[in-house]
């Protein structure tokens, strides 16, 4: 059989290198980083640091492992240690023949999934997956996009146990952990359609004194009176002490429907503890910023991404996307609190601590989606304690998370109004951070059209002259009456897989995508409350390709340095195989998924879809290891240690957003 990954040799990407000397940090700086690393990683045990035991690795989303079996210096080594079908025990006829047992571990002797054709959300069979496993005591657990939760040894990939989810929907992109206390036992915590449910981590069965019969709906109290309406958890609740806290995943248009508010039940029992209300009512605070009864039933403005938590302030930091409809404003006058804010809330009762919005009235679709990521940030020989949030705008906002206070310092900046009868342009300006400068292109002229090759050119020449011609004012370009070019699109510059930090080195890493959106705001039907909408979702590129229609860059790597807010190095993340043999080098690709950082100094992301694994060396950029897996991983990797060996693990699922290959596969790699 042949085998579907393929090995590359570092030397064979090229990187370019920008300010490199990390290392040289200076020793009390170091001191400190290590010193709040420790306090946010909790006291782990010897055993507890072998595990990635939640979404994020930790209650802070460092996504960071303090294992070093596997470095810079070692890397390359890095083989397949066994592979795990997801698709396995279910009919689809690519994988047909494949049973739960005979999946696990068949890559070891070289075999991997053929791909098949479809588009997002998968085709030929197999369906795609944002999953990131959690591993905790050698046991991984992972939902599988064909209503399964499933749980294998880490060691050898070998099935444990599984659940079928009976026809339901499991959480996305991954489960929840409880540890148990005195009288209940451990649990896995998930959604399954519109239902919380609690599984016994030793049966995988459900836990029959959590709610009713194992569920809780999730349906009651938000409804606003609708008596139908989309709910779900696309990402997995963050579980802290006894309680889970979960957000909720609601339409996006129409204007009204189901509420997108915040709450916390009890992980014993399933009965609800708390409620914040992210559109708040009357007399609750940020109700000014609502006029007249535009905030009634009103949809949207929910945490459909990742949650973070501060064990020690007792703070839970909460990421709210915008407000229903995305693109116009006209029946929503006002700055729309809480959408596009990070909000912290006292865990424990869901008291209001503080909140800081970044897109007053937003008419972009710039969700917030990204867990915060919790670090310290040391200036002036003082250690901050500081949360990082990536955004879709390319804009990094470091925040002291004591209190939401820019550390870098924030500016008011004028951007352009909208023309959309109706629409409030009361907010002719939006909060820059000073620090660290945008991260994606913001803005486009003609001259940068892509001229990679003739035909891209062309297509791309005649794509900015179609629809009359169309247009882009800069940052916060509005999508208006005429045809626009919007940098960056609602894909974003980044999504929910955010980023992922080194504490010791002050170092915060994350990819971004260069891509921007068209399109123009046209009259809705007569009687409509929307009275304008947005013609579609449009890309700014040729969709036979992938490839945009601006000069590259298209897909970087980066790393900031946390505690200047200046980029530390940034390089091309992805290669264009067509353009690389015409010698067109250092393109990027469009990106999907997150990146994780090791204290053995390598930051792992797989997320291109040129369908590569990379490790990249933390202080300078330069790849250290490179795999080529047999379809695209759109998802964060995770890497644990199990019977003294350490792994590093993705889902590679393909399809996502600009792949037309999907598969099932489950990888593992490790050390020889």
């Amino acid at each position: 059989m042949t085998s579907g990954y393929r090995d590359i040799g570092v030397s064979g990407y090229r990187t370019r290198s920008r300010c490199a000397r990390v290392g040289r940090r200076a020793a009390v700086g170091a001191m400190f980083a290590i010193a709040g690393a420790a306090g946010l990683m909790a006291r782990q045990s010897p055993s507890a640091q072998n595990d990635w035991p939640t979404y994020g690795h930790d209650a802070g989303s460092t996504r960071f492992s303090a294992l070093t079996q596997i470095t810079t210096s070692n890397a390359s080594q890095l083989k397949l240690a066994w592979t795990y079908h997801l698709a396995a025990g279910t009919p689809p006829a690519a994988a047909a023949g494949r049973g739960p047992g005979a999946a696990a571990n068949q890559a070891a002797q070289g075999d991997a999934p053929a791909p098949a054709r479809g588009g997002r959300g998968g085709g030929g069979g197999f369906r795609a997956s944002e999953a990131t496993p959690i591993v905790v005591n050698g046991v991984m657990y992972l939902p599988t996009p064909y209503g399964r939760v499933i749980a294998l040894r880490a060691d050898t990939g070998q099935e444990v146990w599984t659940y079928n989810t009976e026809g339901g929907a499991p959480t996305n992109r991954g489960v929840e952990y409880w540890p148990g206390d005195s009288q209940n036992g451990p649990r896995i915590i998930l959604s399954i359609g519109d239902r919380l449910v609690a599984l016994d981590v030793a049966t995988g069965q459900r836990v029959t004194t959590f709610g009713t019969d194992g569920f809780v709906s999730m349906r009651d109290g938000i409804e606003n009176g609708f008596t139908t309406g989309q709910l779900s958890l696309s990402s997995p609740p963050k579980v802290y002490k006894n309680l889970i806290i979960a957000g909720a995943r609601v339409q996006e248009s129409p204007s009204l429907g189901y509420a997108g508010d915040t709450r916390a039940w009890d992980v014993r029992t399933g009965k609800l503890v708390w409620r914040f209300h992210s559109v708040p009512r009357p007399g609750e605070q940020g109700s000014e910023t609502w006029q007249g009864d535009d905030w009634k039933n009103r949809s949207g403005l929910n945490v459909w991404g990742f949650i973070s938590v501060d064990p020690a302030l007792g703070l839970v930091y909460l990421p709210y996307g915008s407000a229903s409809y995305d693109f116009y404003g006209g029946d929503r006058k006002g700055a729309n609190l809480f959408g596009n804010s990070i909000v912290a809330l006292e865990a424990e009762t869901g008291k209001l601590k503080w909140y800081f919005q970044a897109v007053p009235h937003d008419t972009w679709d710039y969700d917030f989606a990204a867990a915060p990521v919790l670090f310290d940030v040391v200036r002036n020989g003082q250690r901050i304690p500081a949360l990082a949030e990536v955004s879709k705008q390319g804009l990094v906002y470091i925040l002291d998370r004591r209190d939401g206070k820019p550390i870098f310092g924030m500016e008011n900046r004028p951007v352009p109004a909208s023309d959309v009868p109706g629409e409030d342009n009361t907010f002719k300006t939006m909060p820059f951070p000073v620090k660290p400068a945008p991260v994606a292109r913001n803005s486009f002229t003609s001259a940068e059209i892509a001229k990679v090759t003739p035909e891209q050119e062309k297509f791309c020449t005649d794509l900015l002259a179609s629809d009359g011609g169309m247009h882009n004012d800069g940052p916060f370009t509005r999508y208006g009456t005429t045809a626009s070019i919007v940098f960056p699109g609602t894909l974003g510059a980044s999504n929910w897989h955010g980023a992922s930090v080194d504490p010791a080195l002050g170092l915060l890493f994350m990819n971004v995508i260069h891509l921007a959106d068209t399109g123009k705001m046209t009259k809705s039907p007569e009687g409509a409350r929307t009275i304008y909408a947005r013609n579609g979702f449009n890309r700014f590129w040729n969709p036979a390709n992938y490839w945009p229609c601006q000069a590259p860059p298209w897909g970087e790597m980066l790393a900031i340095n946390v505690n200047t807010g200046d980029v530390a190095w940034k390089v091309p993340l992805g290669i264009v195989e067509e353009l690389e043999a015409k010698g067109i080098r250092n393109t990027g690709t469009m990106n999907m998924g997150g990146s994780i950082a090791t204290a053995g100094g390598v930051v792992f992301i797989a997320a291109t879809n040129d369908r590569h694994f990379r490790g990249f060396d933390s202080r300078t950029g330069k790849v250290v290891w490179d795999t080529v897996l047999p379809t695209g991983a759109y998802a964060t990797p995770m890497t644990y240690q199990a019977n003294g060996k350490q792994y590093v693990s993705v889902v590679a699922a393909g399809g996502g957003y600009y792949d037309r290959v999907t598969g099932d596969s489950l990888v593992a790699f490790a050390l020889r």
